[in-house]
């Protein structure tokens, strides 16, 4: 009876409960039905023996409306936050620059590599053929034979030479793209970094020396590393076509060849090379950050590299010889 009483007593203090409107005051009347609840529950002699001890219940209005206001100028605070944040909090991205696949065939790089190449194999050749003597009986002498120079077996050195330095710079234009396919996208943008002008930005954070040639050098390792395996894929693949075409010639002629004996001198040789290519790397590396320091970072950096890529197997296979007496 007392629950009756109370649902009597809302719907005539709300005659409108069934409308539209009384949908946001659904908070009143669950309020108030917990309060019925409580009520419902006390037994009838309680509240005259030991006082009205119910349970608090406080009431609200559930039926405020926001106005459009307050939506617009919520939405308008929240675009300007994250706007905000996005300008601070930017995501990386990894651009990563693919040259082409056969760029080693351009016109000024095959240019280069041509030059370069029949300068190193014809240059020896304008050497002084005979030392002059101070003598004045030199001069009554019959003069010596002219020796015959070869111009031919430069010309092939310089030949073999271009295809190999193209052959190298193609396959690492491969490495590279393997490295984009298989590697992730962070590791595929280290490796093909263009480290003068990491190593430029890297000095105009103020960093200190000691960390500034650490983190050059890490740079150059990484950014180096596709050349120096492909220059050892080329190099090692020279040496097993050596291996078997000397097996087959020598079959062909009926000379007795051992093949454990060419086996273990291919193994040797692999070995040198793979020795000497990743003391081109770690000297490479170490020479780019010290050149960095020393000159120019963009400069410094190439010069150092280059430095260090040819001093490294020259000095690694002499410490070998002197103190190991291993031959490279």
């Amino acid at each position: 009876m007392v629950g009756i009483a109370i649902v009597l007593d809302l719907l005539r203090k709300n005659p409108s409960f069934s409308t539209a409107q009384s949908f946001h005051s659904s908070g009143f009347f669950s309020a108030s039905a917990a309060a019925a609840s409580v009520a419902a529950g006390t037994p009838f002699a309680y509240r005259a023996l030991f006082g009205n001890f119910r349970t608090p219940v406080a009431h609200c209005d559930a039926g405020a409306a926001w106005s459009e206001d307050y939506y617009s100028n919520l939405r308008s605070a929240s675009e300007k936050i994250f706007q905000n944040d996005s300008l601070n909090y930017q995501t990386k991205e990894y651009r990563i620059e693919l040259k082409p696949l056969f760029s080693a065939f351009e016109f000024k790089a095959l240019g280069i590599t041509t030059l370069r190449s029949f300068l190193m194999f014809y240059l020896p050749l304008l050497e002084p053929r005979a030392n002059l003597e101070d003598d004045d009986d030199d001069f009554l002498q019959d003069a010596p034979e002219e020796q015959h120079i070869d111009y031919v077996v430069p010309f092939k050195k310089s030949v073999k030479q271009i295809a190999r330095e193209t052959t190298v710079v193609t396959t690492r234009r491969i490495l590279e793209r393997m490295a984009v396919h298989y590697v992730s996208q962070r590791m595929a943008w280290k490796l093909l970094k263009d480290v003068p002008k990491s190593a430029t930005r890297k000095a105009g954070r103020g960093l200190p020396s000691y960390v500034f040639i650490f983190r050059v050098g890490r740079t150059t390792f990484r950014g180096h590393f596709l050349g120096i395996a492909a220059s050892w894929i080329v190099q090692v693949s020279m040496e097993i076509y050596r291996f078997f075409n000397h097996l087959i010639k020598s079959k062909q002629e009926g000379d007795e060849v051992e093949t454990a004996e060419q086996a273990k001198l291919l193994g040797k040789r692999v070995s040198a090379t793979t020795v000497k290519c990743s003391a081109s790397l770690v000297f490479a590396s170490i020479g780019a950050g010290i050149g960095a320091t020393l000159i120019r970072p963009s400069a410094g950096q190439w010069i150092g590299c280059a430095v260090g890529d040819l001093a490294g197997p020259i000095i690694v296979s002499t410490c070998l010889e002197k103190v190991l007496h291993i031959e490279m």
